[in-house]
């Protein structure tokens, strides 16, 4: 499995701040307000950066990886709130395939989800990638580990009655606020990518509880994930 510059994201500074410790080499660079961080982790070529919360934010910051440092893969690292009944507080979702879950054109006659006029709304995770993140996901977690769809919106969802829709309407794993951003962005350049996200919080209410308490816990697993992958992209 072989490839070129990895593009490594973070939404927040919690969830990349773990990998400058390993990082050497290292040089930044500043666009569109996004701070870039080229250097080598495990001997592998990266660039890491901090995208900001949002899907634009994410968006943006995916293009300008590929446009600006030429990165041949993207692996998205964070948190995520569980939407599938089956997941708990600290385990991991490896992206399948991501969706806009706020894209509601549906008083048009698109179901919920769909981009308008576009060949498609769901983004499949790159095969190689996302094999090699539950392989190492399970050595790490075992049992804890899911594959599935990751749902993205600008909104953070601490409904009871939105997660069960976003359960039984969109069939999510779990929700957060950039995934299916930097997919759209990798897919429309075929870049390969996958999201890791480990689940800070259950979106149901209790958010205001479990997300600062668990952030760091979560960021540390999704970390040691990443980690694990980068050694064997050598």
């Amino acid at each position: 499995m072989t490839y070129g510059t990895i593009g490594v994201i973070g939404a927040m500074k919690e969830e990349i701040e773990l990998f400058h410790e390993g990082m050497k080499g290292v040089t930044q660079t500043v666009k569109a307000g996004i701070t870039f961080y080229e250097g080598t982790f495990h001997d592998r070529s990266i660039v890491l950066c901090k995208s900001g919360v949002g899907k634009v934010n994410a968006a943006v910051t995916t293009q300008i990886l590929i446009d600006t440092f030429g990165v041949e893969a993207v692996l998205f690292t964070g948190v995520a709130g569980a939407v599938d009944p089956g997941l708990d507080v600290g385990d991991i979702v490896v992206s399948t395939e991501c969706l806009q879950h706020d894209m509601d054109v549906t008083a048009l006659g698109f179901p919920r989800g769909t981009i308008p006029y576009e060949a498609t709304s769901l983004f499949a995770a790159d095969e190689k990638l996302r094999k090699l993140a539950a392989e190492v996901s399970a050595e790490l977690f075992g049992a804890r580990v899911k594959e599935g769809r990751v749902l993205s919106g600008d909104q953070f969802i601490s409904s009871r009655e939105t997660v069960s829709q976003l359960y039984t309407e969109l069939s999510g794993a779990c929700t957060e606020m950039e995934g299916a951003a930097v997919a759209q962005a990798c897919s429309m350049n075929g870049i390969p990518f996958v999201i890791i996200r480990s689940m800070s919080d259950k979106a149901d209410g209790s958010a205001h509880v479990n997300f600062a308490e668990f952030t760091q816990q979560a960021s540390e697993n999704s970390f040691r994930i990443i980690d694990g992958m980068l050694q064997r992209l050598q």
